[in-house]
């Protein structure tokens, strides 16, 4: 059996410091304060690495991000949290070695926990060889790495028995101890190795993932991501006063001067006093975040209400247009959704939970068994420092962080309203319907389908029957 040993830092990953992830730690299962303090020791950390001391460097990091913490909510970061920013940082010319040999090993130099749900589900890995935090009987981490026992290269040789691993791959100036095991040795750039036969074309891809934070928190992101916090709650404030206090056709030219923008493609339908129909239009909606309704009302220029599921209380006092709360019970939700719709139109996303990917989840088919008056609409956003809507941590914080944005740019297509033919009442199954609008969302935003559903994105999230295929909808 072809076998390889791959750093992760520096090899599989292009970024061989690993101090941005322990910020991430810091920040997404402690808060601002933990944050902020591995940042002022930053300076320290990489003074010990240039005068030769990176090991007590790298045990520093270690200590002020995990001290006092569960290890469950390090577990949780690092399936939640961390493989996303991970799979951004991956060298694909490393990667397709990587994946060409049958029996795959990585080697990290952060403990074990941050990486191992990431490299063998996305990279495939077999084995994991890193630090282990020691966690003391109440299940919180001492901040400490166990000391002793086999070195990297022993542990190595236990996995390997009398064989030799094929190849190794990592940074020349890094001298680790276990390529000298390894048959061949490869170091960066990879794509002069000479090996073809790639069996697997790229990792697998993260779909779901959750946190704050939409840049890595590197030294310099870190400082201004502290030094914005004052400014954003202010800026979230006045947003928020906004929507809440303007009427809706002034809202986007003053949300203009604070860095709001919306982009608006295609032409939305009349409002229902200029038709003449017993119903309104039920706009259907990919699921990006909370604000999704809120923006499309803006664009609408009324106050269209929007059916909701979790969303907190605070969220509901602070959203400027009705909601409607539904309760997963079929029938119960089907007779209020006709109740509204036969007072006007109404907002849904059969997602039933956002994505923050290019995918979209399998749409929920109810809303298709209720009206045929269906206008499809994709929504996209770019935010630069937050994410609005997380499934971790205190949901009714999801509008400040998403107003707290320096800018915010929403992009609105409207589609054409789905004709007779392409609606139940032609005969077509309401899963054939809910399929066929997916797919003109996804093909209008450049994403994927998926079968996968809001208790998958939840179960993924919690690690319980973690996902490792996608599979698309044709």
């Amino acid at each position: 059996m072809e076998s390889v040993v791959s750093e992760l830092e520096g090899a599989l990953l292009r970024n061989p410091d690993p101090f941005s992830y322990f910020m991430l730690v810091a920040f997404e299962a402690s808060g601002l304060i933990r944050f902020a303090l591995l940042l002022i020791l930053w300076p320290v950390i990489r003074l010990l690495e240039l005068c030769g001391m990176s090991n007590y460097g790298l045990k520093l990091a270690i200590f002020v991000a995990t001290v006092g913490l569960r290890v469950s909510e390090i577990e949780s970061v690092a399936r939640a949290v961390l493989p996303k920013f991970y799979m951004d940082d991956v060298d694909m010319e490393a990667w397709r070695v990587f994946s060409s040999y049958e029996k795959r090993v990585v080697v990290t130099k952060t403990p074990r926990v941050m990486v191992e749900m990431f490299v063998k589900e996305h990279l495939r890995a077999d084995h994991v060889v890193g630090s282990e935090l020691v966690v003391n009987r109440f299940g919180l981490a001492t901040g400490l790495i166990e000391e002793g026992g086999d070195s990297v290269s022993g542990r190595i040789g236990e996995l390997f028995g009398d064989d030799q691993p094929c190849m190794g791959l990592g940074r020349a100036e890094s001298r680790s101890s276990f390529l000298s095991m390894c048959k061949e040795k490869s170091y960066p750039p990879f794509f002069n190795h000479q090996k073809k036969d790639y069996k697997l074309l790229r990792p697998l891809p993260v779909i779901f993932h959750d946190g704050r934070l939409v840049k890595r928190p590197t030294p310099s992101t870190a400082i201004l991501i502290l030094l914005w916090i004052p400014l954003g709650i202010l800026l979230a404030t006045i947003r928020i006063l906004i929507g809440l206090i303007l009427p809706m056709w002034a809202i986007p030219y003053v949300s203009r001067i604070f860095g709001a923008k919306v982009i608006v493609n295609g032409k939305p339908p009349p409002p229902p006093a200029a038709t003449n129909c017993n119903s309104g239009v039920l706009f259907v909606c990919t699921h990006r975040t909370l604000m999704d309704p809120v923006v499309l009302s803006h664009v609408l220029q009324r106050r269209v209400p929007a059916v909701t599921y979790s969303i907190s209380r605070i969220s509901e006092i602070l959203s400027p247009i009705p909601t409607v709360r539904l309760t997963r019970i079929r029938h119960v939700d089907a007779e209020k959704i006709k109740r509204v719709l036969s007072k006007g139109d109404l907002v849904v996303c059969p997602e039933g939970t956002t994505c923050r990917e290019p995918f979209l989840l399998r749409f929920s088919a109810l809303f298709a068994e209720l009206t045929d008056r269906i206008v499809p609409v994709a929504m996209n956003y770019r935010v630069g420092f937050f994410h609005a809507t997380t499934a971790r941590g205190w949901k009714g914080l999801d509008p400040i962080f998403f107003c707290m944005n320096p800018r915010l740019v929403y992009e609105v297509t409207f589609l054409n309203q789905l004709p007779h033919e392409a609606t139940c009442s032609s005969g077509k199954s309401p899963q054939d319907v809910a399929n066929y609008v997916q797919r003109l969302l996804a093909a209008t935003l450049g994403f994927e389908c998926t079968n996968f559903t809001r208790k998958d994105k939840y179960r993924t999230l919690a690690g319980n029957d973690g996902i490792v295929a996608y599979s698309a909808k044709c």
